[in-house]
């Protein structure tokens, strides 16, 4: 298959993912569609290297993922941050009703094994995933190692039209509140200029503060990121992306930064296309007789962990006054994480409103929590928990 032809197919699904998400104003994500149309190509006609034919190379998609979660940072300050403590307090409860719940019920269901090795994948990513799948493949454990990697693939099937129908309840919530004049953009910080913002260079005039200068200042944070990550291995195991949002924050807090630098770079748009098509190339691992042999199991546990996400998030939502929409959304960032959360709760605001002031005060109040919320599950958490874990197998 040629690059172009892979690359016009490829960005086809993106598209009628799209199309089908503003059709039924985002009760079916584009994210589900599209991925339901990889799995269908990979079955079929697909060769496997699809998304790196077409151009998206694994090192590619992660040097946009430095960039574009750096950028992410720069939606938050350091004042916002501090005040996302109910979403990480909030996302912790999930994984524990997701843990409660396996092993208070799954055991019942499944062997200890399988119950281990479902834990990690189903509150995280990828690494998580992988830890437990070699692990299970040194145990002598094939099935369970083909398990771990189909439960990280599959389970944003149940996450995205779930995240997606909360989401919009809890936008028409909000929606009512500022019809009212009860709610406003949180910090009241839109009208800032790119010049006030970028304290550190309120000197240089904006003529020289070009698209590539933005890219160049949001690689340095990323790069820093990468640097303290690197420098932290042989004491703690800190995610270099964890630290992107958490260095973007900072950055943009000293005027490092200005808000949104990649939007305002024009990079914005390609690199969610590029970091879509590198979650989608993970869907080629699925093959029909990996998914009908672990089929039961796989069904069975996300179930279960969707139930203790809800129970836990619900009891906590209620005890830190969050509503019970908000905090299940923030728990079931733990099936999918990052760029997901972001596409899905951006896809709800915009089909809840055209206005783009309540765009604007829907994004402050919905999509920090939503970033916040899988950072902490997927990327930090469901790390420490396959470590420990792989242990028991």
């Amino acid at each position: 298959m040629s690059q172009m032809l892979a690359l016009v197919i490829v960005l086809m699904i993106l598209f009628i993912g799209d199309f089908v998400s503003v059709r039924t104003k985002a009760w079916v994500p584009s994210v589900f569609i599209c991925a339901v149309l990889f799995l269908l190509g990979y079955w079929t006609f697909f060769p496997k290297e699809i998304v790196a034919v077409a151009g998206v190379p694994p090192v590619v998609a992660t040097m946009v993922i430095y960039l574009i979660i750096t950028n992410m940072g720069t939606l938050l300050s350091l004042k916002e941050l501090k005040a996302q403590w109910k979403t990480i307090i909030i996302s912790l409860a999930g994984i524990v009703g997701i843990i409660a719940i396996l092993f208070g019920i799954g055991m019942f269901i499944f062997d200890f094994r399988t119950v281990i090795v479902a834990i990690p994948p189903l509150v995280g990513g990828l690494v998580s995933a992988v830890i437990m799948s070699e692990g299970a493949k040194e145990a002598g454990l094939v099935s369970l190692s083909v398990f771990a990697i189909v439960i990280y693939v599959m389970q944003g099937f149940a996450g995205y039209p779930l995240t997606s129908i909360v989401l919009k309840k809890e936008g028409k919530r909000l929606l009512g509140q500022i019809r009212n004049g009860n709610l406003a953009v949180k910090g009241e910080e839109a009208g800032a200029s790119a010049q006030a913002e970028l304290k550190l260079f309120k000197k240089l005039p904006d003529k020289y503060n070009t698209d590539f200068f933005k890219f160049l200042r949001l690689a340095v944070v990323g790069f820093a990121a990468y640097l303290v990550s690197t420098a932290l291995a042989p004491i703690i195991s800190i995610s270099p992306f964890v630290l992107c949002l958490l260095f973007g924050v900072i950055a943009r807090s000293i005027g490092f930064l200005e808000k949104q630098p990649l939007q305002k770079a024009n990079g914005f748009g390609i690199g969610i296309m590029i970091l879509m098509l590198f979650v989608f190339d993970g869907l080629k691992h699925a093959t029909p007789d990996m998914m009908l042999e672990i089929l039961y199991p796989l069904i069975v546990c996300i179930v279960l962990a969707v139930i203790g996400m809800y129970i836990f998030s619900f009891i906590i939502g209620k005890v830190l006054k969050v509503s019970k929409e908000m905090a299940f959304a923030v728990a079931l960032t733990a099936l999918y994480g990052f760029p997901a959360d972001y596409i899905i709760t951006t896809e709800v605001i915009k089909s809840l409103t055209a206005n783009e002031n309540e765009r604007e005060i829907l994004t402050s109040h919905m999509l920090p929590p939503m970033l916040v919320g899988g950072f902490i599950s997927v990327t930090m958490v469901s790390v420490v928990l396959a470590g420990i874990f792989v242990g028991f197998l």
